[in-house]
């Protein structure tokens, strides 16, 4: 009986922690679409199961439509000289801010993209979702400074994400 009564309580906790609501993730405000094109390394991430192992990460973005962007994501598996993986996903801008994305890479599946953080300069962004377990630290040049870096792990730890599960993407001049 103790048994059952420990399997219910478990079941009912999972079930509790699994309903619990998150925070909305802050986005940047009036992202210019036109600067945010084109390329962009990653740097550190928490990664999906697709790019756990990827060295010399670069996402790209070009416009297809007002609301439409061609994305093409490429990157070495497991290795600098590993085999070249490439992907194009669809993003589909939600908003007027052009911070909130939907990012297709199988129809019909869509996933939450949010460009929750771009310098002035478009220089460095950082890229969320709400349920806080992806997230990619990009810049346009495959090595920055330290201390910027540690200043955009900074706010991605203040989104809410476990700064030890950030993996840093080895990056190499092409």
């Amino acid at each position: 009986m103790k048994i059952i009564i420990t399997f219910v309580l478990l079941v009912t906790l999972l079930a509790l922690y699994a309903c619990r609501s998150t925070s909305p993730i802050q986005q940047a405000e009036n992202v210019d679409l036109n600067a945010f094109m084109g390329d962009w390394y990653v740097l550190a991430h928490i990664p999906t199961f697709i790019e756990d192992e990827a060295y010399n990460a670069v996402e790209s973005y070009s416009r297809e439509s007002p609301q439409k962007i061609a994305t093409t994501f490429r990157f070495n598996e497991a290795d600098f000289k590993g085999e070249e993986k490439i992907y194009h996903p669809t993003g589909f801008v939600q908003d007027e801010s052009s911070a909130y994305w939907k990012m297709q890479f199988l129809w019909p599946f869509k996933s939450e993209f949010i460009i929750s953080y771009v310098d002035a300069d478009y220089q460095h962004t950082i890229i969320a979702r709400s349920k806080r377990d992806y997230v990619w630290i990009m810049a346009r040049e495959p090595v920055i400074d330290d201390d910027k870096l540690n200043q955009l792990i900074d706010k991605v730890e203040n989104l809410g994400y476990d700064r030890d599960e950030i993996r840093f993407v080895p990056q190499q001049p092409r």
